[in-house]
């Protein structure tokens, strides 16, 4: 299967900016652990001040790599503390919706 590159965005409440940045100065090690075994790949985060969180990663398949994650017992307990920081209703993993890819320069 080709490689997918994955964008999504997501909106922080503003007056959680600075402890969700600081939560992920500190990514528990078996939810990094998780998301590689998952197939995720060259994934980042950036965060604008106006609470716009773009993220992006590289997989075979993005739906296997979310079916994947939701199945760990880290995924579950990482998205119950990370809901606390978005706009909207449930699990963060659960809103991300990828943004069409249009071009790569390779």
């Amino acid at each position: 299967m080709k490689e997918q590159r994955i964008c999504f965005c997501l909106q922080v409440k503003l007056d959680r900016l600075e402890e969700y940045k600081a939560r992920h100065q500190a990514v528990w090690p078996e939810m990094l652990e998780a998301l590689r075994a998952a197939g995720w790949r060259n994934y980042s985060l950036f965060l604008r001040d106006d609470g716009l969180l773009i993220g992006y990663l590289e997989t075979e398949d993005f739906q296997a790599a979310l079916d994947a994650m939701a199945k760990t017992d880290v995924n579950q307990r990482w998205q119950a503390e990370m809901a606390q920081f978005f706009e909207g209703q449930g699990n963060p993993d659960e809103q991300m919706r990828p943004i069409p890819h249009i071009f790569h320069l390779a």
